[in-house]
């Protein structure tokens, strides 16, 4: 492997994630940290993208479906898979409803 793979090798996949949401122009992610997502955490110190500490998932995603109806950027929020998903099932298909791009 040679040149961009090898880079690509080297990084995490939390690295590739940050990289990819700093590409995509995402500046703020809502949240709730955990077990699963930690490592995410950890990468973000960082990245200059703004973290907002929710005290529920289900307020994360609905952070991140009215940040994104405010501003017209993508909202973003990060939870942990399995019952933090579960919790953000509502607002999610409330964004979707709305035709709201939330991640």
């Amino acid at each position: 492997m040679t040149g961009v793979m090898e880079d690509f090798v080297k990084k995490t996949g939390a690295q590739i994630l940050m990289e990819s949401l700093i590409k995509e122009g995402v500046d703020t992610i809502f949240g709730y940290p955990g077990g699963a997502v930690l490592n995410i955490y950890d990468e973000l110190l960082n990245y200059p993208i703004r973290h907002v500490l929710v005290r529920h998932e289900q307020g994360a995603a609905y952070m991140a479906y009215g940040y994104a109806r405010s501003t017209g950027k993508v909202g973003v929020y990060c939870v942990v898979p399995g019952p933090g998903v579960l919790n953000t099932t509502a607002a999610l298909a409330t964004a979707y409803g709305a035709n709201t791009p939330v991640l």
